[in-house]
């Protein structure tokens, strides 16, 4: 009878365990979805990072040109924390390639030049 209670309690506890872990986080319930309705790359890096930095001017220089057809957002470990989980970033700089609709259509790991991220974007069919 001791064991059947134990038994029982175990299966409670794992089956809450699950829900608790398979529970959505906010922004992954929300969507990721580009706020603009536009494609968006996402670069997630770190201040003291410096291929994240040369990839900040990078960034920025799109930003400047592009930000008409595509929306350039730098996404930092420290500040935004939740969005490295869900988009499960495991080094940096990251580079993530989302269409219209927040779906992610590419990554690429390590820094760009501002010519290979617009060929990149191209390729994807993300800007004309």
């Amino acid at each position: 009878m001791k064991f059947l209670r134990h038994y029982a309690v175990g299966l409670v506890c794992l089956a809450m365990g699950f829900l608790v872990v398979w529970q959505p986080l906010p922004a992954q319930a929300q969507g990721a979805a580009p706020a603009s309705g536009k494609p968006a790359l996402y670069e997630f890096g770190a201040g003291y990072c410096v291929s994240c930095k040369d990839m900040e001017k990078v960034m920025a220089e799109l930003k400047t040109t592009h930000s008409d057809q595509v929306e350039f957002r730098m996404v930092y470990v420290d500040k935004e924390k939740p969005l490295f989980d869900q988009y499960k970033i495991m080094l940096i700089p990251t580079q993530v390639f989302l269409d219209a609709s927040g779906k992610e259509v590419d990554r690429h790991i390590g820094a760009l030049t501002k010519e290979e991220v617009l060929k990149k974007l191209k390729e994807l069919k993300l800007i004309k």
